[in-house]
């Protein structure tokens, strides 16, 4: 469905991201990889499904390298005609205790990254009279939780963002959606779930299903895999007047 399209997926390495970019690369999509950690075997997984596969090492706190990257993408495959905004940090603690620094990071890493990577996307879309932009938001996007007030105001800034970049190209063939998971087990959900089981005394496994049923009511992980399949949907043909969603995976988070 996607041959001959380019896709550029942000903190792909790992996680959501990687789910992501296997989804479109499974349904023919080029696939521009970035982040930090090992990259080699993230692009042999991509790889695997018969496409081609490049790499961009972007920190994505910083204008300068977003920019280098869309340059490389373009350099490399054409254009981005799928960019995904996946890239994020996080760290928990109360406002009056939140590190500055931290503050900072997060917001540029989890909210402006996506500004930038989308306003340098947009004119090839929009000169093609297609385009995907997908922004993986969280339900903490929807709803907030106690001592994550960075990551929640980011969170819910990409709504917002999404809402109005749709709003902009919704007489184009470019749109824009966001994808908002509950709990997903990636390496930064595991962190949590580690310093849950330190704190408490628990084994991992009752510390995931603490988690678990403090907040998502079907008492189980939304997977890389199901997200991936929702980007799919996104940019397959019944996905042409999806604009500006953010449409939750968060097993009834937010149904409460």
């Amino acid at each position: 469905m996607l041959k001959g399209k380019t896709a550029l997926v942000t903190g792909s390495t790992s996680g959501i991201g990687l789910g992501i970019a296997k989804a479109l690369a499974a349904q023919g999509a080029s696939i521009v990889l970035n982040g930090f950690g090992d990259t080699e075997g993230p692009k042999a997984e991509v790889a695997a499904f018969g496409v081609q596969v490049a790499y961009h090492g972007a920190d994505m706190s910083k204008p300068a390298d977003i920019a280098d990257m869309m340059a490389f993408a373009a350099e490399q495959f054409g254009r981005v005609d799928i960019l995904v905004n996946n890239a994020g940090i996080q760290h928990v603690a109360r406002v009056e205790n939140f590190p500055i620094e931290r503050w900072d990071a997060i917001i540029a890493i989890n909210m402006s990254s996506a500004f930038h990577a989308t306003r340098l996307a947009l004119p090839a879309m929009q000169a093609a009279g297609w385009g995907r932009i997908i922004n993986v938001a969280s339900v903490h996007g929807l709803v907030g939780s106690a001592e994550k007030s960075a990551y929640v105001t980011a969170k819910h800034g990409v709504v917002g963002f999404t809402k109005v970049t749709a709003l902009e190209n919704a007489t184009t063939g470019v749109t824009c959606n966001a994808i908002c998971p509950g709990w997903v087990l990636t390496p930064l959900v595991q962190k949590q779930v580690d310093a849950k089981a330190t704190a408490l005394g628990l084994t991992n496994d009752d510390a995931k299903r603490l988690l678990l049923g403090e907040k998502e009511p079907s008492q189980q992980f939304t997977t890389p895999e199901e997200l991936g399949a929702l980007a799919v949907f996104f940019c397959s043909p019944a996905g042409n007047n999806i604009r500006g969603v953010a449409w939750n995976m968060d097993g009834g988070w937010t149904a409460q």
